[in-house]
């Protein structure tokens, strides 16, 4: 086990007993999302859609007892041809950001096959790529750039997997390309979890050879946790490479973990 997956000592943990019960509530939660997915989404329009996914995003994060706070959100959705760029803890990362901005992500294969989850994900219209075939990256550009242009937002993690929050790892610019080619606009932002005691939280990190079983038992085994959002100013990504457009949102993401503003009163906050 790595450190990151070790306790964290002298902080409160919640009694088996509340485990369970948020264990069962947020089970018949994504229960009834999945529901929500396979009998109302094929009858309702995109924007009823999003309103769906938001409000069933805020409850989970209710019942995990996840607060959300926000800097930097600008009044009003975001507008449509945005790519949502951000740094990956947790499974947690993508229902903060529903919360915040419903939008399609771009996702691993394999998170098809979880339990549950993996259905819940997909009725949401998760664009899932199979990074160990050579050619999928180009058909899931494709899609993306497709969604895109329609005036839809895709999220991704250009990190290309998760760390513990203690540190950013180099941005990948091939899930960039769509963007571009759609000339819409990159939108970075930083997530950070915390105590609420204040202090970065390792609980919801979704690393190494730990399950999601043992990962989602973690969270509901801590007290309260907050999510702190720092949205970055938008990126024009007409006609820039995607290496030169992946650096910089890199480097807004960065100074935005960097920001003494992290510590500083919310906009605002989302879910609890």
């Amino acid at each position: 086990m790595t450190g990151s997956q070790a306790a964290e000592p002298g902080l409160i943990r919640t009694p088996l007993a509340l485990r369970l019960y948020r264990y069962a509530r947020v089970t018949v939660h994504v229960l009834a999302g999945i529901a929500t997915t396979s009998l109302v989404f094929p009858w309702v329009v995109m924007e009823r859609r999003r309103a769906l996914i938001q409000r069933w995003s805020r409850q989970l994060l209710c019942m995990l007892a996840v607060h959300t706070e926000v800097r930097g959100m600008p009044e009003g959705c975001v507008p449509g041809n945005v790519l949502l760029v951000a740094n990956h803890i947790s499974w947690l990362d993508i229902f903060v950001l529903n919360a915040l901005q419903p939008s399609r992500f771009i996702a691993k294969a394999e998170l098809r096959r979880w339990p549950l989850v993996g259905l819940l994900i997909a009725g949401c219209g998760t664009l899932f790529i199979d990074r160990d075939r050579r050619h999928h990256t180009h058909r899931i550009n494709g899609d993306a750039r497709a969604v895109l242009a329609a005036g839809d937002t895709v999220a991704i993690f250009p990190e290309g997997t998760t760390t513990d929050g203690t540190t950013l790892l180099r941005f990948h610019g091939s899930l960039l390309q769509p963007i571009i080619d759609a000339r819409g606009r990159v939108l970075p932002i930083a997530i950070r979890y915390e105590h609420v005691e204040g202090g970065l939280s390792v609980a919801p990190a979704y690393v190494g050879e730990l399950s999601f079983m043992a990962s989602f038992w973690r969270v509901l085994g801590e007290r309260a946790l907050v999510a702190r959002i720092t949205v970055t100013p938008l990126l024009d990504a007409t006609g820039r490479k995607r290496r030169e457009l992946a650096g910089a949102a890199e480097a807004a993401i960065r100074s935005a973990l960097a920001s003494p503003e992290c510590d500083s009163a919310p906009d605002r906050a989302v879910g609890l």
